[in-house]
């Protein structure tokens, strides 16, 4: 659209707030923008000369202009930025988020379940969040266990079922972690009074919590119940050391919303500190591609509102490094100069520029854009391992098992620094007889390796063994038997110090630990880790692996699976007495399950029992 054509549609144009809509010749959706005065704003883009290569070529192919009123600049800044997720136009900023956060629900029924979830179900739940973390979830609702009692069972307890006692009480209970609402040992008037106390701990707010238990205590002293009183001092403890580990700033602050923005060429990159009750309680950091060289007031001004509507934010300030547009009134915006709120924004922005520093070393760690820098980066490799050869293909092998059980093995390759997913394996162990690291090692070392011999295809110059020093002997050994040795190189990893073994060395080789050649070591050893894993799980949903206790009539998969989690292995539960299988399985299982290992001198399944055994 050109000037005049411009002028020709100018004086419709509406001179009250609202959002308006560029489109092109298809109609496909260019641009939406938000203004206090949608005339003057519009035609700021077709009146002025616009220095900027980008809004040039945005107002070239603008076609047809929409406008939508509304009653007030708050208004339209909301719509703005729903239109702007929605649609996600071309000229827009766009935020590089695609992540769904996880919850904390109680679950709308009787005596409510609290869990974690990603799924927002209109049910009438209650949804606590959204957190950033799904490790800080896990954290939090385990740390509420420790000292609110609520139940984890899937029953259905209406008050019908209890009054007809449908239930009996679990292990659970007895272990104090459930006051047995399925007995109606609990009222619901008690378990509510349980998730108001989970709801205080999640938000933050422990005085409450901490009130009641000294109450409660006090109340145990008076009685002389001085067991139950030590009780509750311990958890306040537990309580106040959680509260220390959370970063507390001023208690008197309350409840804020912290912002800061950091800018790289064309991308932006804005961090939120949730503070509550003047502690921070959560961080997030996102990514903005910039589009038509936004200024940093507008960057960060779509971002407050982002993450303020993701978290649903009910805090009644931001704190800011410099003035955004933010039209709400009732909100009060801060940009501090000094004191706490100053060290607030402050640590943000540390946030942020550990964020950037953390994508540049991505960056370079997978050097998909460059492959002089992977280049470098494998010379580099060489030198610090002292090898023979630059390692441009490099394979990793990792040995998997469930509980103990069901060995398999993966191998990753990488070729020139990046993987090479097409030459990725997996291995089913053939030849080893139970749970033997060394000798699955060297199987599956072997195996790899006399088929490329036999195919003629090229050897890697480098070998990781996920490992210690028996993995890596045991690997050798394989490339001993094939005449391999001198040929390529092999490297053990041990597992937690991340310390580098070679052949024969008494003393292990020790990277620099943030330096490029163990980065990109760690992360081979991950993506052989996470493809292993996953080969693993997808063999036992699709029951490729067989629970040896499910051949026991009587026992199904999910007995088998809970005895194997908590006894690690069949040989163990084998071993176990009756009393102690009682307590996983229950008495009428556990019978079965004990009869079958410990068959009378008479009874014709001993044999059958003990083939097991050696199995």
């Amino acid at each position: 659209m050109n000037p005049e054509e411009f002028q020709a549609i100018q004086s419709s144009i509406p001179a009250a707030p609202g959002i308006y809509k560029y489109f092109d010749e298809h109609h496909t959706l260019l641009y939406v923008g938000k203004a206090k005065h949608l005339r003057k704003r519009v035609s700021s883009y077709f009146t002025r000369n616009v220095g900027s290569y980008k809004t040039n070529e945005l107002v070239r192919r603008i076609r047809s202009i929409e406008f939508t009123l509304v009653n007030s600049e708050q208004d339209a800044f909301l719509l703005e930025n729903s239109l702007i997720k929605e649609f996600q136009p071309r000229y827009n900023i766009n935020l590089k988020d695609d992540k769904s956060y996880p919850y904390i629900v109680i679950k709308k029924e009787d005596f409510p379940r609290v869990f974690l979830t990603r799924r927002l179900i209109k049910d009438g739940s209650e949804y606590l969040g959204p957190f950033t973390s799904v490790g800080r979830v896990r954290e939090l609702i385990h740390f509420t266990r420790q000292h609110i009692p609520l139940r984890t069972c899937k029953l259905n307890l209406t008050p019908q079922n209890i009054e007809k006692k449908k239930f009996k009480v679990c292990l659970e209970y007895h272990l104090g972690n459930c006051k047995g609402p399925c007995e109606g040992l609990q009222s619901a008037a008690d378990y509510d009074e349980g998730l108001q106390r989970l709801r205080n701990l999640l938000k933050g707010n422990l005085s409450p919590v901490l009130q009641l238990y000294k109450e409660q205590m006090m109340d145990y002293v008076q009685k002389l119940s001085f067991e139950k009183a030590e009780i509750l001092r311990k958890k306040m403890e537990h309580l106040k050391e959680y509260q220390a580990r959370s970063t507390i700033v001023n208690q008197k602050l309350g409840d804020l919303d912290v912002f800061s923005l950091a800018e790289v060429e064309d991308e932006a990159y804005a961090n939120f500190l949730m503070v509550r009750n003047g502690t921070i309680v959560d961080t997030q950091t996102i990514t903005l591609k910039k589009k038509l060289e936004e200024s940093a007031g507008e960057l960060l001004s779509f971002a407050v509102n982002h993450f303020r509507e993701t978290f649903k934010s009910t805090a009644p300030e931001i704190v800011v490094p410099f003035p955004v547009e933010y039209p709400d009134e009732t909100i009060r915006q801060t940009i501090p100069k000094s004191g706490d709120k100053k060290n607030l924004v402050d640590l943000s922005l540390k946030n942020v520029d550990y964020f950037i520093q953390e994508l540049q070393k991505r960056k370079r760690l997978h050097l998909q854009e460059n492959p002089e820098s992977r280049a470098e980066l494998l010379l580099q490799m060489q030198d610090d391992l002292s090898l023979m050869e630059t390692p441009v293909h490099i394979e990793c092998f990792d040995n998997s098992n469930f509980q103990g059980s069901y060995p398999v093995s993966a191998m990753v390759c990488f070729k020139d620094g990046v993987p090479s997913k097409k030459d990725y394996r997996h291995y089913n162990v053939k030849t080893v007889e139970g749970i033997n690291d060394f000798a699955t090692m060297k199987e599956v070392v072997l195996r790899r390796y006399k088929r490329l011999l036999e195919s003629g295809e090229s050897l890697p110059q480098l070998v990781i063994i996920d490992g210690g020093k028996g993995q890596l002997g045991a690997a050798m050994e394989a490339i001993e038997d094939l005449g391999l040795t001198g040929r390529l190189t092999l490297v053990g990893l041990a597992k937690n110090e991340e310390e580098l073994f070679f052949p024969g060395d008494k003393e292990s080789l020790k990277l620099p630990f943030d330096g490029p050649s163990l980065r990109l070591i760690r992360f081979i050893r991950d993506e052989v880790h996470r493809f292993g894993i996953g080969f693993h799980r997808k063999k036992r949903s699709t029951g490729t692996f067989k629970n040896q206790l499910e051949d026991i009539k009587g026992i199904g998969n999910q007995t088998a699976d809970t005895l194997l989690k908590q006894f690690r292995s069949v040989k163990n539960i084998a071993a176990a007495g009756l009393e102690e299988i009682e307590k996983i399985a229950g008495k009428q299982k556990a019978r079965i399950i004990y009869d079958y290992f410990h068959p009378d001198e008479n009874n014709p399944g001993e044999e059958r029992g003990k083939a097991h055994l050696e199995g």
